[in-house]
């Protein structure tokens, strides 16, 4: 079985995805690239996929660099690289028969780049609506494992008590 590396085009999704191009745009692309951060970080965690987050030198000139974070690899290319250039180098590099490489990006010249070499492409909304899915995954079974923690709680009431404590409560907060 095949190894899942995601390597995401940072600037695209920051572009495609609408609540971050709002960011973008109220000249806040530095909280753009921190919650596009912190979202991937919980998807990477739910989705237990191994994550690239590469970022190029057009909105932040400097040298390159490559760190961990949110246990993601953040790359930064140099100035003279574009993270397009970047990735389709990066997919040659790391697809194999053990790794299967997923690129996130709406970039079609890109998607066929990688493409062709044996990747997958996910574009930025389709990604975006994933995101959105394990978010919900997770809220419902953190729902599920708190109805069941509560109803496994050894309480000194039974069912009929407690709906009269409710009544009680709410009575008491409809009289303010």
């Amino acid at each position: 079985m095949k190894d899942d590396l995601l390597i995401v085009d940072a600037y695209n999704m920051i572009g495609n995805w609408p609540h971050l191009n709002k960011l973008k745009q109220l000249d806040r692309l530095a909280d753009a690239r921190d919650q596009l951060l912190a979202e991937l970080s919980e998807y990477k965690k739910y989705r237990d996929v191994d994550m690239i987050v590469v970022f190029d030198a057009m909105y932040v000139p400097g040298n390159s660099k490559s760190f961990r974070q949110f246990d993601m690899e953040i790359v930064w290319t140099s100035k003279d690289q574009t993270a397009d250039s970047y990735i389709e180098a990066l997919t040659r590099r790391k697809q194999s028969r053990f790794t299967q490489v997923i690129v996130a990006t709406s970039d079609q010249a890109e998607q066929w780049t990688v493409f062709a070499g044996g990747a997958l492409r996910i574009p930025a909304r389709e990604l975006l609506a994933d995101v959105k899915r394990a978010k919900k995954e997770v809220d419902v079974e953190a729902k599920q494992l708190t109805d069941k923690l509560q109803v496994s709680r050894h309480s000194p009431w039974d069912a009929k008590q407690l709906l009269e404590l409710e009544k009680l409560r709410d009575h008491l907060t409809d009289d303010k």
